[in-house]
């Protein structure tokens, strides 16, 4: 897969400019603030979706699984710079201010930074730094980071429910992950990192939560998944092989076939079966 044009600055900041579609899976070790000059930005987590646009600021917060389509729109490139946000930082500036307890809306579904003026200004004053050959000096970088922080404290109080907490990742319902995040093409020790597991006691929960093994269970998942959407939705097989899972479009095929014995493109001339229905 081409990577979009990507400049990273002192490890902190980064532009991303690409003149395509461009799709990818995502999980941050550390929060991440963005904003839009142009294009868009699709991220899913799971199986709720987030449109953003040019002016849009997002955050991302860390061990977050997600997948991002970056649009180029109306003959302009997408467009943006992303900040990553070291905990030890956050730590320093959350340490004397009030926290949200929770955040009003659902999480998973609203995470934009409410629009404000200094939001604006600031992300445009980073731009000149991206015409430099050097990377950034660390103190710069701090005082960029202690006036982001600053800032989005200003604009968004809820803000500080994700950034200003600091819990480790603990063992979480691992059915409703799953049913939740199986789309996502990753190694099963990511899957037993992201719901508090180690990769020995996910394999036992699974088994004993699905009556199934991880890669069986994942494959019949993907594969009916796919199903619906190129017979109920009417998407095309390139649209679909990797939004269920499937890392390259031979393998999706084969695997296809091999459940349901034809191939994806002759489906529509097949009776629509699921896997479990042909098992039975």
């Amino acid at each position: 897969m081409e990577r979009p044009n990507t400049t990273d600055k002192g490890k902190v900041f980064m532009t991303c400019i690409i003149e395509k579609q461009f799709t990818w899976e995502n999980i941050y070790p550390q929060h991440i603030i963005a904003f839009i000059y142009s294009g868009e930005l699709v991220v899913s987590y799971g199986k709720n979706t987030l449109t953003f646009v040019a002016g849009d600021t997002i955050l991302v917060a860390k061990n977050q699984l997600s997948r991002s389509v970056k649009i180029p729109i109306d003959g302009k490139p997408f467009k943006c710079v992303s900040m990553a946000l070291p905990e030890e930082q956050l730590r320093k500036f959350y340490q004397n201010r009030p926290i949200l307890e929770t955040w009003a809306e659902n999480i998973s579904k609203q995470r934009p930074i409410k629009s404000h003026p200094l939001l604006t200004s600031f992300f445009a004053s980073l731009l000149p730094y991206f015409e430099m050959q050097d990377e950034l000096p660390d103190e710069i970088v701090t005082l960029k980071i202690q006036e982001i922080l600053t800032i989005i404290d200003t604009a968004d109080k809820r803000a500080s429910t994700i950034l200003g907490t600091f819990s480790e990742l603990g063992k979480i319902d691992l059915e409703k992950y799953m049913e939740e995040h199986f789309m996502y093409n990753l190694p099963l020790e990511r899957f037993a990192f992201l719901t508090g597991r180690s990769l020995t006691t996910f394999k036992s929960d699974f088994k004993k939560t699905f009556k199934n093994t991880p890669g069986k269970w994942l494959t019949e998942k993907r594969l009916n998944l796919a199903h619906h959407k190129l017979t109920t939705e009417k998407q095309r097989i390139t649209e679909v092989y990797h939004s269920v899972g499937f890392e390259n479009l031979s393998h999706f095929s084969y695997a296809f076939k091999k459940a349901f014995g034809y191939s994806p493109s002759s489906l529509s001339s097949k009776q629509n079966l699921t896997v479990k229905e042909l098992k039975n």
